[in-house]
C-alpha cells in the first residue's frame, strides 16, 4: 500500500520500532545504506525484531542505487521539518513513499532537490520544538496515509 524509505538510519532502536510499524501495516520497508549499524538480533530484538521475518525489506547500497532502483516508489514525499505543506494538506495514493532522513543529519540538499516540491512536515503546535523522534514521525505519517487511501 506504501513504502516506508529512510535515509541513512543511526539508531537500531528507531529502525525496529519502523520495522514493526510496516509489518502492522503492510508498508515494504527501504533501508538506505549506510547504517549506523548492524541489522541483528542483538540491535533490533527489543524494538522490532520479533516482526523483522513479517517485513518487505528493500535495502540499497546507497542514494543513487535507490533512485534507479526499479523497486522504487515512483511518488517520493520527504518528510522533513523544513517544509511548510503539510501531510494534512497532502493527498497520498496507493504505492506512495514516505522518505525520513537520518536522526543526526536529516537529509542531505541533494535528495530535497530530488523531491522538487514533494516536501512535507508533521504540523507542530510548539513552535520551539524542533523535531519529534524518527519513529514517531513515520508512525503518524504512515497512519495519515494510510488513512487516506482507505478512506
Amino acid at each position: 500500500m506504501i513504502d516506508i524509505i529512510l535515509h541513512c538510519p543511526e539508531i537500531p532502536q528507531n529502525t525496529g520500532s519502523i520495522g514493526r510499524i510496516c509489518a502492522f501495516t503492510g508498508a515494504r520497508l527501504h533501508l538506505i545504506h549506510p547504517l549506523g549499524f548492524k541489522i541483528n538480533d542483538k540491535n533490533l530484538k527489543r524494538a522490532g525484531m520479533d516482526y523483522w521475518k513479517e517485513l518487505k525489506v528493500i535495502e540499497h547500497k546507497n542514494w543513487e542505487a535507490f533512485v534507479t532502483s526499479k523497486q522504487r516508489p515512483n511518488n517520493v514525499h520527504l518528510l522533513t521539518t523544513h517544509a511548510e505543506k503539510t501531510l494534512w494538506d497532502t493527498n497520498f495514493q496507493k504505492g506512495d513513499g514516505l522518505l525520513f532522513g537520518n536522526e543526526g543529519k536529516g537529509t542531505p540538499k541533494k535528495i530535497h532537490k530530488w523531491v522538487n516540491t514533494n516536501r512535507i512536515t508533521i504540523p507542530k503546535f510548539d513552535h520551539k520544538l524542533r523535531s519529534l523522534n524518527l519513529a514517531v514521525s513515520v508512525g503518524i505519517a504512515t497512519y495519515e496515509a494510510i488513512r487516506q487511501i482507505t478512506t
